[in-house]
């Protein structure tokens, strides 16, 4: 507020006084402020009843860093000249990145939050009793649907970055459960009833993050072929196509190990 009061005074000293803020204050307390929000994920984590407004504090500390960002963009363009601008670049970049670190680590905590409360649902995929009459995927969605509302106030890069993360999450828990063989199929019509419960899986997380994604402009298609694909192989009843199966199955995937075909 006082800068336009500086630049009536004396511009050459207001760009000074601006510079030096910039240069040698901004830095020191960002680092103090990333500090106190891994201190604050921390203490929540050791007593998640002690902090019940946790998650809006968090999505305030992601959204305080983009603002501040856009902030000093509208700063430099409105008191700088292009000359002087050039001599920020090196500190401007160190305070992106630390705004960034702090945003990065607030998602991060938030997904993690997430995944606490799946845990006991994603423990339960691939066992008899998701076999049988198992409501684990449909809580799942649910749950990461409640929390994506509470976070529809990040802004736009976070949020973005958060939903293809915990897309990608949702799934490679998925498969890590198919891997961990908690499940031995009696006979071909058990691993039918097991494929065809994975590819309706597979459809609802598509939904469930197509919705969510929504207007970013990110493909939510490619995570859950993935799943379908396994599901194409577990149908199979004819050993003779099992490797042809594969084949393909690599070949879409080639991030697929030796250990992942055993399984």
């Amino acid at each position: 507020p006082n800068l336009p009061i500086l630049c009536g005074c004396s511009y050459k000293s207001s760009l000074k006084s601006l510079l030096f803020f910039l240069i040698e204050f901004v830095p020191l307390p960002l680092f103090r402020y990333k500090e106190e929000a891994h201190l604050y994920k921390e203490e929540h984590l050791r007593n998640r009843q002690y902090h019940p407004c946790y998650v809006q504090y968090m999505v305030a500390i992601i959204n305080n860093c983009q603002t501040f960002k856009e902030s000093i963009i509208s700063l430099k363009k409105k008191y700088l000249p292009p000359m002087m601008e050039e001599m920020l670049i090196s500190s401007h970049a160190c305070i992106d990145a630390v705004l960034d670190d702090i945003a990065k680590e607030g998602c991060s905590s938030l997904l993690d939050e997430v995944f606490i409360d799946l845990e006991p649902h994603l423990s339960e995929l691939m066992t008899k009793k998701w076999l049988g009459a198992s409501n684990a995927v449909d809580t799942i969605c649910v749950t990461v649907e409640d929390y994506f509302n509470d976070f529809a106030r990040i802004k736009k890069p976070c949020k973005k970055k958060m939903t293809v993360e915990c897309h990608r999450r949702v799934v490679m828990e998925y498969i890590k459960a198919i891997m961990l063989k908690r499940i031995t199929f009696k006979n071909a019509e058990e691993r039918k009833e097991g494929a065809e419960r994975m590819n309706r899986e597979a459809k609802q997380f598509r939904f469930l993050f197509k919705k969510l994604a929504a207007g970013s402009g990110e493909d939510t298609e490619g995570l859950c072929d993935v799943i379908e694909a396994i599901a194409e192989v577990f149908k199979l009843t004819d050993p003779s196509l099992l490797y042809l199966e594969i084949s393909t199955l690599v070949s879409k995937h080639p991030d697929i190990r030796d250990d992942h075909i055993a399984a």
